[in-house]
């Protein structure tokens, strides 16, 4: 069965930094994308950035380039959210994914969330 726990959210101030983690369980390896998402209340969830595994291939989406980097341990089967000059409109819950490609249609594991609030 497998599974993904994100941990590493919490309440930061405008500018500040946060380091999200997806622990995925459940297989040796797994071929394909994993990526964070995010949402807000009442809104569609948003893809903020994405990497297949095993490459240094990465997508991150304009409203967090430069802020937010990707990056993964294979060999743990991690995947890392470095966040950095944190705006209130970051604020959201921000889920950890995999899938067989990176298109939100294609992400059927999702991890419970982890919560991140800027003020």
């Amino acid at each position: 069965h497998v599974q993904l726990v994100e941990s590493g959210g919490g309440s930061v101030r405008a500018g500040g930094s946060l380091r999200l983690s997806c622990a995925a369980s459940g297989w040796t390896y797994i071929s394909g994308c994993m990526a964070w998402f995010r949402q807000i209340p009442g809104k569609a969830r948003e893809a903020v950035a994405q990497i297949y595994t095993g490459s240094t291939l990465s997508y991150t989406d304009d409203s967090v380039k430069g802020r937010f980097t990707i990056s993964q341990d294979t060999s743990k089967n991690n995947l890392y959210l470095e966040m950095s000059g944190l705006d209130v409109s970051d604020t959201a819950v921000y889920y950890c994914g995999a899938g067989r490609y990176c298109s939100l249609s294609y992400i059927t594991i999702w991890g419970q969330g982890t919560q991140v609030t800027v003020s």
